[in-house]
């Protein structure tokens, strides 16, 4: 099978003994899909339970018991596709996937394999140097997850908790069009992204919520794709980066040595730096899959499709050109506020105080920034949008500077309160008084009448003079009005 057309960046090669080198990756996401039951069972999805303790009779594969499909699950996987601009399969089928594992009772898992809910897609993913990347999405399909084997309380035992079997999974398989582990990680970022907006998965890496099977292989520009490896559960997307880097160093070194690749799954260990051989890859005829017999095909009709179409909400591209077409942003800027639906919607609200810019600059740079250091996320920040609005109003109506503005804005998220009435009942008012303004300088510029004659062979050293007045002024000086002051008695 040849590669596609794409020609790789020089920057994106991999330096080898014999040249360079090019990374072929595709990835399997499987995503959590949020429901409050299970895929064929009404046992509950949440986390954190006891173990064992959200396990219907389903779950535990006891005799006679049969599988109901969960509408919803199918739903959500329904406006998944629609978000990747999929092609929606009105008629699928399950089937079962046999292999053996402790924490899968039944002895095999209902998935979907020769006709799945979802078919092509596209992910659009935006790079940091600038280039915008389309990556293929070969399908989408529902599965059931397994539980979890747990080794570490006992020398001698190994326990199984079942919670997890049966939680519904949509396995997102990507084309083999990513060409870097940045590509891949920003690739897994956006779609993330994607599934959070529209509530389909929480996304919660730490919980296992989302994941991925990394499929890595390496060959010469231009080549035939190599034999792929296969690297499982990979939980961060730090590590699905870090482990196509190590793999692909690996497969080099062998192929440069006169070796050949052996296609298998490997397991990646961060600690270590390194994947390690974890089986031979199966290929689809040792699943021995067939259709399930206790499940009819599944039939959705088109209206239920539209419908589902119509309810989406606003995607992050579409979002994101509208914020730079909107409120005049940078595309950078736009990028990093729609991250997150929820931080998006922070931004609105923070610039309906009148000054799209600054608002977009306060949210990035100082909640933002406050948030990512406390560990916080937007929902538990102190400081409400209106109060950040009103701060950013006050800033636009010169009643604030930008020094004075950063104390209040600590003020807001220590002890709360709304921002005008802070300034009124602290004092925290500009002094736009160019008399008082006048008196400051006057004194600044006799104590430094050195500085004054280096101000005026070299005018750029104004911005110490500024610096001087604002900290003798506690920064309520109004700082455009510092600065003319100064240009005019200093003569430049």
């Amino acid at each position: 099978m040849n590669a596609p057309s794409r020609t790789p960046a020089s920057s994106k090669l991999i330096p080898g003994a014999t040249g360079d080198w090019e990374v072929i990756v595709g990835l399997e996401i499987h995503a959590q899909v949020t429901s409050e039951a299970k895929l064929f069972s009404g046992a509950s999805t949440g986390f954190g339970a006891p173990p064992n303790s959200h396990v219907s009779l389903v779950d535990a594969a006891m005799p006679g018991m049969l599988p109901t499909l969960n509408r919803e699950c199918v739903r959500q996987a329904i406006r998944s596709g629609l978000a990747i601009e999929a092609e929606i399969n009105l008629n699928s089928t399950f089937d079962r996937k046999n292999y053996f594992y402790p924490d899968l009772p039944q002895g095999y898992q209902i998935s979907q394999y020769k006709s799945p809910i979802v078919g092509e897609g596209v992910v659009k993913v935006d790079m940091g140097d600038g280039e915008t990347i389309a990556v293929g999405v070969e399908r989408i399909h529902l599965e059931q997850d397994a539980g979890k084997s747990i080794h570490d309380l006992d020398p001698r035992s190994s326990f199984v908790d079942l919670n997890r079997s049966g939680v519904a999974l949509m396995e997102i398989v990507s084309k083999p069009d990513l060409r870097s582990s940045e590509e891949a990680k920003a690739y897994v970022t956006k779609l993330r992204t994607i599934l959070r907006y529209i509530g389909a998965c929480d996304g919660d890496m730490d919980k296992g919520n989302l994941r991925a099977d990394v499929n890595v292989s390496v060959r010469k520009p231009g080549q035939p794709f190599g034999t792929r490896c296969e690297i499982k559960n990979v939980n961060s997307i730090r590590f699905i980066g870090q482990a196509i880097e190590v793999e692909a160093r690996r497969q080099i070194e062998i192929l440069e040595d006169g070796g050949v690749i052996d296609q298998e799954t490997r397991l990646f260990d961060p600690n270590k730096g390194e994947t390690r051989s974890m089986r031979s890859k199966e290929e689809a005829h040792d699943y021995r899959y067939f259709p399930d017999p206790d499940l009819l095909p599944l039939t959705v009709e088109q209206a239920e499709v539209d419908e589902l179409r119509a309810a989406l909400p606003e995607l992050p591209d579409a979002k994101k050109a509208r914020f730079i077409a909107d409120y005049g942003v940078t595309p950078y800027d736009a990028m990093v506020l729609t991250l997150e639906r929820e931080s998006a919607d922070f931004f609105e609200a923070v610039a309906k105080a009148g000054d799209p810019k600054l608002a977009a600059n306060w949210t990035i740079n100082e909640l933002f920034g406050r948030l990512n250091k406390e560990g916080l996320a937007i929902e538990a920040s102190p400081v409400s949008a209106a109060q950040l609005g009103g701060l950013i109003g006050l800033i636009s109506e010169n009643v604030i500077s930008g020094k004075i503005a950063k104390d209040l804005f600590e003020i807001l998220w220590t002890e709360g309160g709304d921002p005008r009435e802070l300034v009124e009942s602290r004092g925290l008012k500009q002094v736009t008084d160019t008399g008082a303004i006048e008196k400051v300088c006057d004194e600044v510029i006799a104590a430094n009448p050195d500085k004054v004659e280096q101000a005026r062979a070299k005018p750029t050293l104004i911005g110490w003079f500024v610096g001087q007045v604002m900290k003798a002024s506690g920064g309520k000086a109004n700082p455009q009005a510092v600065n003319e002051i100064l240009k005019r008695k200093l003569g430049i």
